[in-house]
């Protein structure tokens, strides 16, 4: 019991620049209180002894202002920051490392007992302030939910997902699209890369420009194919990919930016 109390501590001196000594965050972080609780409520909730867990729990909420039934399932490592009117379900999982801020819900979406109604979040999840995760699907290990994001369907592992409705974002195009902005000399994501327009119009442009560095490319193998001793025909040198797929949307991108 003190071990796992001592990782507890330790992770939430290693995620939260705030927290300055172990006894700081024993007695002044309701995070680390509701999770003591509910180890003894699901304890509790586990041996047959159904009452005596709501009750801890209720008084768990009274509390710390954070709502975990009894029956959910907590791994080691979690860190609730904040969480001030987090609410966590029945048949809800949360895995180990989670981070799950302020405002957050693990809702269910069915109303049949017995059912897998609430989410399974994986290893390193996390979930931003104000974010309703609703509905017994996956969430997978080290995805990322955006801050007030209405998930209502699975998670990949290492996505994010934003928006109401969320949207996923696959991680491998955001870090394709930043090498990109790297070699223009400027970081895309210096502030905000997902829900700020300007952000979405400049990852449009670049992406627009690595497909015309590509198309150019394409060119130039032609013009030296052609420059041989051996001039082959137009239609042998040309790549069927040359071809111009990428076009540029400056009505969209006027959109996006409100012009």
């Amino acid at each position: 019991m003190f071990s796992r109390l001592r990782s507890d501590i330790q992770c939430i001196l290693e995620r939260d620049p705030a927290a300055r000594t172990a006894w700081e965050v024993l007695t002044c972080y309701p995070g680390l209180h509701a999770l003591v609780l509910h180890r003894r409520a699901h304890w509790c909730w586990t041996r047959g002894l159904k009452w005596l867990g709501r009750f801890i729990s209720h008084v768990s909420r009274w509390l710390t202002g954070i709502e975990i039934h009894p029956g959910a399932k907590i791994g080691q490592c979690v860190f609730f920051d904040h969480a001030m009117g987090v609410v966590v379900g029945e048949t809800a999982e949360i895995g180990d490392g989670c981070t799950i801020y302020q405002g957050v819900t693990l809702g269910g979406t069915s109303l049949y007992k017995g059912t897998k109604r609430h989410p399974t979040l994986g290893r390193g999840v996390v979930v931003g302030a104000g974010a309703q995760v609703l509905g017994g699907f996956t969430v997978g290990d080290g995805a990322r939910i955006g801050s007030n994001a209405v998930v209502v369907k699975p998670v990949p592992a290492g996505a994010t997902a934003v928006g109401n409705p969320a949207r996923i974002i696959q991680a491998d195009a955001d870090v394709k699209r930043e090498q990109a902005a790297s070699q223009m000399g400027f970081s895309a994501y210096g502030i905000t890369q997902n829900d700020d327009p300007l952000s979405q119009a400049l990852r449009g442009l670049i992406d627009n420009a690595a497909g015309q560095e590509h198309q150019i490319s394409l060119l130039w193998q032609a013009i030296e194919k052609l420059a041989g001793p051996q001039t082959p025909t137009t239609r042998d040198c040309v790549p069927e990919d040359a071809a111009l797929l990428e076009t540029f949307e400056a009505e969209k991108m006027n959109q996006l930016v409100g012009k």
